[in-house]
């Protein structure tokens, strides 16, 4: 954790991050915004009582470190519900903002009653929270994959190749595969003595997963990274700047270390540029996306999806079961009376 991130929060906010993060396993990410989220919610707060200045182009300068726990403790439902409108009218929080900060206010007040005994019942136990609209996920179609497949035109193909596979066919996240050690892909033989192999990755919150790869992703894994007699880590790309490699990571950059994640961003920019998809609102997330349709559109069940993408809810997984206009069409065409037609002969 980021401990200087956290300095000028009161030490109420401290313990609750630190308690989300080592006891709950939430992810960096997941605390960055709770905090982030608090500290704007008790600016309004300092505002709303005169000890902080209401120019808008100051709020974001406001210093909450003095926030003292009766200061958190004076925080009602309706202060809380001002808040809120104020995000909206003032900031122009579309709903998803505004339920996020809802949420983190209740998991604050939640964690201050149950934890360290400060109400008998939380004041934000009956906040009404602006429900988002579920919104589809964009992705991309089966063939703007093949296209994006076939325009990977970058400097290192084989490695850049071979990211663009693991997302599309896996679905995992940035992180995901920034975070893939050579360790992590292991070969085993089933019954019958066929070859498989697996990849771990380590998700939200830590969680370890078991993916199976399938003939893509191997084939790309050989022709990028399997080491053999003649060259044991062919990791190394002719770009690299030198013949050192500096970590087991599995996608290495120029100076041989592990790849950022905003390099692989730009390589996936790169090949999107490449086959004509930019602009179009594509990005590293939504070949997650794809992969995860994908698989729903041809027949994986919602709920292996569910631990194929390391969803801890199967809530989460459900905005894959969308259907598409060819899908809608199909179902027309395969009712058995969409061909029948009679002739009309009454006058």
């Amino acid at each position: 954790m980021n401990k200087k991130y956290y300095d000028t929060a009161p030490q109420s906010i401290k313990d609750f991050i630190y308690y989300e993060q080592i006891v709950k396993g939430r992810s960096e990410l997941t605390v960055k915004n709770y905090y982030n989220d608090l500290r704007t919610f008790f600016r309004f707060y300092k505002m709303r009582n005169g000890r902080a200045t209401s120019v808008p182009e100051d709020f974001g300068t406001i210093d909450i470190s003095d926030i003292s726990d009766d200061d958190i403790k004076s925080v009602d439902l309706q202060l809380a519900q001002e808040f809120l409108v104020y995000m909206k009218t003032e900031k122009n929080n579309e709903q998803k903002a505004r339920y996020r900060k809802g949420v983190s206010l209740r998991q604050f007040y939640k964690f201050l009653t149950n934890n360290k005994g400060m109400f008998e019942v939380s004041p934000m136990a009956n906040l009404e929270l602006p429900t988002p609209k579920p919104a589809l996920p964009k992705h991309l179609t089966f063939e703007q994959a093949l296209e994006m497949l076939t325009h990977i035109d970058t400097p290192d193909r084989k490695r850049d190749y071979c990211i663009v596979v693991f997302f599309l066919n896996c679905g995992m996240r940035l992180s995901e595969l920034v975070g893939i050690n050579i360790k992590d892909i292991r070969s085993t033989h089933d019954a019958d003595g066929n070859e498989i192999y697996t990849l771990k990755v380590l998700g939200k919150g830590s969680k370890e997963r078991i993916i199976y790869l399938n003939s893509a992703c191997v084939n790309a894994y050989m022709d990028y990274a399997a080491p053999d007699e003649t060259d044991p880590d062919i990791r190394k790309s002719s770009g690299m700047r030198d013949s050192t490699v500096k970590t087991d990571a599995l996608f290495l950059s120029r100076r041989g270390t592990r790849i950022s994640n905003r390099r692989v961003q730009q390589i996936v920019e790169e090949c999107f540029r490449s086959c004509g998809l930019a602009n179009m609102g594509f990005s590293v997330h939504k070949l997650r996306h794809t992969a995860a349709t994908l698989m729903y559109q041809n027949g994986v069940d919602v709920r292996v999806l569910k631990d194929v993408l390391g969803h801890e809810n199967l809530n989460t997984t459900q905005i894959y079961t969308h259907v598409s206009d060819s899908q809608l069409e199909k179902a027309m065409n395969k009712n058995p009376l969409s061909n029948v037609r009679f002739e009309n002969n009454k006058n």
